[in-house]
């Protein structure tokens, strides 16, 4: 199953390794899923990192394997492969920022992994949050 990741998903293992990186360590072993994402989100991210680094639970060193264990799983789409989605997806995408991941979703027939309630406002493109990810990789 294709699932694009959302950045909020990535920001919370960094914050914590909690169960989104468990989401991650699971599917490296059983490989139920097939993350993709937009480039934008490591630029999202390195606008965030020195807030992530203050915040996050995890020191530096773990932080660093954390994302790059993450990293390894997410293939990375560039924006000229769903563009012309870009449109549709901001008339269905709750923020602007958000745009580029239902782009994606839209192009590729993907779903999106966020917990973001208000993705599930519209019926274009699959929402799963991470207890849903979680119960599909444990059936």
């Amino acid at each position: 199953m294709l699932i694009v990741v959302d950045a909020n998903r990535i920001f919370s293992a960094l914050l914590s390794k909690g169960k989104v990186f468990d989401i991650f360590l699971l599917n490296h072993l059983i490989k139920k899923f097939d993350f993709i994402a937009p480039e934008y989100l490591f630029f999202e991210i390195g606008k965030h990192i020195g807030e992530i680094v203050k915040r996050s639970r995890l020191n530096k060193d773990e932080l660093g394997e954390v994302f790059e264990f993450m990293k390894k799983q997410i293939i990375i789409v560039s924006s000229k492969e769903f563009i012309e989605y870009k449109n549709e997806a901001m008339k269905i995408s709750p923020h602007s920022k958000d745009v580029p991941y239902f782009a994606l979703a839209l192009a590729f027939n993907a779903a999106i992994w966020s917990d973001e309630r208000a993705f599930k406002k519209q019926n274009k493109v699959k929402i799963f949050s991470t207890e849903e990810l979680k119960k599909i990789l444990y059936e």
